[in-house]
């Protein structure tokens, strides 16, 4: 018995994989599962823990690590050296690309109309929700509905983005962005590359933000705002759009829209940030863009 006690791990390369799979509960199993296969074959395969559920209709790349309690549906194509942590889930009709991770709790794609493209190299963070039905009450049940992501994205942990509200719509996030925990994307939004969002950032529907825009926490966007390139919106601002007609973007320059709420009366908090902003845009010449107020 002490002698039993005293072996760190069995001896035989199925015994040790047996071990493996049994007892491991995160994804350093896959990276020790793929070495064992390739001292015994001589190659990389992928691993599926037993686990979890893949749909044999499913396509996965090469060297794919799915950790326990997985699921993957019928119509997921994943592509090579991808890792799904336990308890993450890609259903409907969804593609991820080279090098995508899903870490535990992600939920990617949906049993609906349409489709959830996704490139390489992006990181879905814990429990983040990422290409769901849209919460637009325009959407009609049955209609397709998309969303598009870019390369080198690190989507953290509980961000919401969804799909387009409409089959001509596109909800659009380019490269390279990252988008901090607790932050939601709307249907139709238009997101750039190289864009921070800090925790909290609320986009709503059909918002267009271009390339290298930093937003501090806690920032909400009203529906089709359009932010220029290169701005930077100070924490706990809030952007509306006044009146139905949204007209041309307005430029304004290098703006720091903070805006410090009383919780007696926030309509002042935002009436004086339109006013405020207003007033900037007659004097500033580039960079920021938002719609006529």
């Amino acid at each position: 018995m002490t002698s039993l006690l005293r072996i760190s791990r069995p001896f035989s390369f199925a015994a040790q994989r047996l071990y493996v799979r049994c007892f491991s509960t995160s994804l350093p199993y896959a990276k020790e599962e793929n070495e064992l296969t390739s001292k015994e074959t001589g190659s990389r395969c992928s691993f599926i823990h037993p686990s979890a559920i893949v749909h044999p209709n499913a396509i996965l790349g090469q060297d794919v690590s799915i950790g326990p309690f997985c699921t993957i549906g019928p119509y997921v194509k994943l592509g090579n050296a991808c890792q799904l942590y336990p308890g993450s889930h890609v259903s409907g009709n969804t593609e991820l690309g080279d090098n995508c991770t899903l870490m535990m709790g992600a939920i990617v794609g949906d049993d609906l109309p349409g489709c959830t493209v996704i490139g390489y190299n992006n990181i879905i963070g814990h429990h983040a929700v990422v290409g769901i039905k849209c919460q637009d009450m325009k959407y009609k049940p049955g209609n397709e509905c998309f969303l598009e992501i870019g390369d080198n994205n690190e989507i953290r942990e509980y961000a919401s983005i969804h799909r387009s509200s409409q089959p001509n719509g596109r909800t659009i996030i380019g490269d390279n962005n990252l988008i901090m925990g607790s932050c939601h994307i709307a249907h139709d939004c238009k997101v750039g590359n190289n864009n921070i969002f800090a925790n909290n950032t609320l986009l709503a529907g059909h918002v267009i933000v271009e390339d290298y825009t930093h937003t501090a926490g806690a920032t909400v966007i009203h529906q089709f705002c359009h932010i220029g390139s290169f701005s930077f919106i100070g924490g706990g601002s809030v952007l509306i759009m006044g009146g139905e007609s949204r007209g041309p973007p307005l430029p304004i320059s290098k703006l720091w829209l903070s805006c410090r709420c009383s919780y007696h009366n926030p309509r002042y908090c935002i009436s004086f940030l339109a006013i405020k902003v207003s007033k900037l845009c007659l004097i500033s010449l580039t960079i920021l863009d938002i719609g006529t107020f």
